[in-house]
């Protein structure tokens, strides 16, 4: 016989949380009271009222627990479930199959048709044990260098087709004559310029990390891409990239800028240098600590220098892996290797207090290199501020400055270690709490663009942000699945590719890549393949309109690594 402990002890739980409930708005216990009475905790009471106040719960019919009303499954899905276990696809495959046949039918019901007709639960088995695609293709046991007569006839539904789009700026670039000047090492079933392909279609598709790359291991459209059957697992990526050593390295960066230069992709005249550390957490003993500003703190990974034209916001020059006995002397390796790339051409080099010397500072003069840094300042020289005369108000010209219009006082300067003198501007107003130091060799460029060209350094910092954010220069696991230096090359070669094609898209020039791999490049698409061509076609897309505007044919149409089949794009 039923009596109060029916209330005050409920046994379903619905009815436990329409009691808390009750004991909450009705009674106004306290959230910890009712959930020490009702078996609930504190953040669950709270939960239930918010899900209760917003109409998330109804206790109008409540389900009789223990029994459950079962989905009507017709023979003809009920023989196709069996038909596909006997093929050893698991439940989840299986209710994506019938999805795509039209029968939306849950995991959870396939797997009870499954076990009423007899059938036991598979083992658990990675995808590739598997051996079949949702679609039921064959995974190839090994990648390896495929023609396009591999796929002639062929028809593939690509997650990743958006790299086409890619395609004819890699033409463009001649990639493949890059990377074959390099030298790079190759075995005998995948040539150096597959590899390549490879890494830089996971770059541009955003992967997260190499250690992902299964998740592609079924699209045979990125295959296609990388000029092989399918692309190579996580564990030749990573034994390929450790083959590479620093001077094939050094080739492949060199004659990458050298190409990118003859095409007039950098402006040269100021040049944006910065250091980023790349984190990392495993137990790598060779690796120092460095400060990582993006953390405010100092922690173990790898010191990489980058070096950006400034007006084109390009990556051009990378160094990694930098102890730090090395750092001070990485700006005179950068002009090591631009003289090597422009002859004759003296850039402006702007860069942080704690980029180099004063010492190396005086090398960069004695080259008749300009150069715009800041001069470190301590206590004695900041007390020394208020004793300045005269202020100029300046105008920096740049529309966006919060502070457009900061004082400065000018002077000439000596510096322990600096061979000559040095122009000094201290400069106040600028929104920071205390007065900036600037110093340069060049006397003549008028002030307003000296402090005007040094503020737009934060250039190279959003550069850097984007290539930690979208291009994943961070995710490094505790085993260093990668090269770090090849990875930022990688991250260079691509970086240039997202700004190839924002030059071409009208209304989006000056977007960053995760924007442009949002509207452009992310989604599916099916590509055919037809007497010696690729048709790549992508569904209909808000942004259709402006790939369709691009006037693809003054690019490149055919792919030289593809036999130089001829490439069309069709936006629906």
């Amino acid at each position: 016989m039923r009596d109060a402990t029916y209330f005050t002890k409920p046994l379903t739980d619905w009815h436990r949380r329409y009691e808390a409930l009750r004991a909450s708005f009705v009674d106004r216990l306290p959230a910890q009271i009712i959930a020490e009475r009702f078996g609930f905790s504190a953040a669950y009471v709270r939960l239930l009222r918010h899900q209760f106040r917003h109409g998330k719960i109804d206790f109008s019919e409540p389900v009789v627990e223990g029994t459950h009303k079962h989905h009507r499954i017709s023979a003809d899905v009920r023989q196709k479930i069996i038909t596909w276990r006997q093929q050893e696809i698991s439940a989840g495959q299986i209710s994506e199959l019938l999805s795509e046949d039209g029968s939306d039918i849950s995991v959870r019901t396939v797997e009870r048709i499954l076990s009423e007709e007899g059938f036991p639960k598979l083992p658990r088995r990675t995808r590739l044990k598997i051996g079949f695609t949702v679609k039921g293709a064959k995974v190839p046991e090994r990648a390896e260098t495929a023609s396009l007569a591999d796929f002639e006839g062929k028809s593939l539904e690509s997650a990743g087709a958006g790299v086409f789009i890619f395609a004819p700026f890699i033409a463009q670039l001649n990639l493949e004559e890059v990377v074959k000047a390099a030298g790079l090492p190759q075995s005998q079933s995948i040539h150096a310029f597959n590899y390549i392909m490879s890494i830089l279609a996971l770059k541009l598709l955003g992967t997260e990390r190499y250690a992902h790359v299964g998740e592609h291991a079924f699209d045979s459209g990125l295959g296609l891409f990388a000029g092989l059957n399918v692309l190579p697992k996580c564990t030749a990526l990573s034994s390929y990239t450790y083959s590479i050593d620093e001077a094939h390295l050094t080739r492949l960066q060199k004659e990458f800028v050298q190409r990118a230069v003859r095409m007039g992709l950098y402006d040269g005249s100021i040049i944006n240098l910065d250091f980023h550390t790349i984190p990392h957490y495993g137990d790598e003993s060779v690796l120092e600590k460095h400060w990582a500003g993006a953390r405010g703190k100092v922690m173990k990974g790898a010191l990489t220098l980058l070096a950006q034209d400034a007006e084109s916001k390009l990556i051009l020059y990378t160094a990694a892996d930098i102890q730090r006995s090395e750092a001070d002397d990485q700006i005179l390796e950068f002009l090591a290797f631009w003289k090597t790339i422009q002859r004759g051409v003296k850039p402006t080099l702007i860069f942080d207090s704690k980029l180099t010397t004063y010492v190396n500072l005086s090398k960069i003069n004695s080259q008749g290199l300009k150069f715009i840094t800041l001069r470190r300042r301590g206590q004695k020289l900041l007390e020394q501020v208020e004793k300045l005369t005269p202020w100029t108000r300046i105008t920096i010209p740049h529309d966006k400055r919060k502070y457009p219009n900061p004082m400065v006082h000018e002077s000439r300067v000596t510096l322990r270690e600096y061979e000559g003198e040095l122009r000094q501007i201290v400069m106040k107003g600028n929104g920071h709490e205390k007065p900036t130091f600037i110093i340069t060799n060049d006397f003549d460029l008028p002030v307003e663009l000296v402090v005007g060209n040094y503020s737009r350094r934060w250039r190279v910092e959003n550069g850097i942000a984007e290539a930690v954010k979208f291009f994943h220069l961070n995710a490094l696991s505790s085993p260093v699945l990668i090269k770090i230096h090849f990875d930022v090359v990688m991250t260079m070669i691509a970086d240039t590719l997202f700004s190839r094609l924002a030059m071409h898209l009208r209304g989006f020039e000056n977007c960053d890549a995760p924007k442009l791999y949002r509207e452009f490049v992310k989604g599916k698409g099916n590509i055919e393949v037809k007497n010696g061509e690729i048709i790549v076609t992508y569904p209909k897309r808000a942004h259709n309109p402006v790939l369709r505007s691009v006037d693809w044919s003054r690019l490149p149409q055919e792919l030289p690594w593809l036999n130089n089949a001829k490439l069309t794009l069709r936006f629906q």
